[in-house]
């Protein structure tokens, strides 16, 4: 069960791209409908036409011209696209051997935090105590979906096994505007880290006044999936003055553009972190490489490939609160 509503199972496209010496590079399509500004059901007539397309141009050798290419066909607003069609060719180039960036996969260790999903209030402290047997220190809720004194009352619970556990919340838009601000009073009580996306998007003049006043920091995550130029960018970072901002490849234009807003971000002192948008292990490996490249302490959001029953064999593991790689390279098939 997610904030969107129940999702028992998960589609997702892969880009296959080959050289003259048989190289394969690897790429993952994944929008989720109501949430991408995709459609599910409009991705295979998109990527037929980028088939076309990308057939016209010389093929890209290094990483620049990648992001070039990319950027120069395919508008941010089809996100899951260039996300994809970046990844396969940054792992042709590597040789296809899901090495998407130039880092050593088996050197990375990340802190991610442990997220519970949404569900009735006995089941997200099931979870709760089932992340912290695993040795998460950073703990990530949904808010906004069940009543919300039974709410408080989890997170009252949970503040009090430790002191020193990060509490991260993450609303989905859910608080009316009119009763944030009380309900984010209220959460403070229990030193909140940081809660994401407190009110819908788009709601500027609301939103400038939730992070002026609020006495818990607040991330930005759907409120950046329209913000597409870096004008308008740089605008909602210096007039809504977010505290975070969670940053998704998949939903948020690709590496390129997430680069971009990282630059951003660290110029006007705002701190950020990397989110997965449950993509497969394929995808993960991808976005875990690529947020290797920054020297980010922030707890990141890569913990969701276990999530799934049949998904790709791959060296990623989630182990105490870490993600790291198995030293034995093993990665399973795709069938196409």
């Amino acid at each position: 069960m997610t904030s969107r509503g129940e999702m028992p199972d998960r589609k997702v496209w892969f880009i296959r791209i080959t050289d003259d010496q048989g190289n394969i590079g690897l790429g993952e399509v994944a929008p989720i409908d109501r949430l991408s500004r995709e459609a599910a059901g409009d991705i295979f007539d998109l990527l037929l036409k980028y088939q076309l397309i990308f057939a016209e141009h010389e093929r890209p050798d290094t990483k620049e011209a990648i992001f070039e290419l990319v950027e120069g066909l395919v508008p941010k607003e089809e996100s899951s696209i260039r996300f994809g069609l970046e990844m396969a060719l940054l792992d042709l180039i590597g040789g296809g051997r899901h090495k998407i960036f130039r880092t050593d996969p088996e050197k990375i260790d990340l802190p991610i935090n442990g997220l519970v999903w949404v569900g009735d209030i006995s089941f997200m402290e099931s979870q709760i105590k089932e992340k912290l047997d695993q040795g998460f220190r950073c703990i990530k809720l949904k808010v906004g979906a069940s009543d919300f004194e039974s709410e408080l009352g989890v997170i009252k619970k949970l503040r009090a096994i430790s002191d020193d556990i990060v509490i991260r919340l993450d609303a989905n838009g859910a608080f009316e505007t009119n009763k944030v601000l009380s309900k984010l009073r209220q959460l403070s009580k229990y030193n909140i880290h940081s809660i994401e996306q407190p009110i819908l998007p788009m709601q500027p003049e609301a939103m400038e006044i939730v992070c002026t006043k609020s006495e818990i920091p607040i991330a930005f995550d759907e409120e950046l999936i329209y913000v597409s130029s870096s004008h308008r960018r740089m605008s909602l970072i210096q007039d809504l003055k977010p505290h975070y901002l969670v940053l998704k490849p998949t939903l948020h234009g690709g590496f390129n553009s997430v680069s971009e807003w990282i630059d951003l971000a660290e110029i006007h002192n705002v701190a950020w972190w990397i989110t997965s948008y449950l993509e497969s292990n394929i995808g993960l490996n991808a976005i875990a490489q690529f947020t290797s490249l920054y020297k980010n302490k922030e707890y990141h959001g890569l913990g969701t490939g276990e999530v799934y029953s049949n998904n790709i064999i791959s060296p990623i593991m989630a182990r105490e609160g870490r993600l790291k790689y198995a030293k034995s390279s093993v990665w399973g098939d795709i069938d196409f």
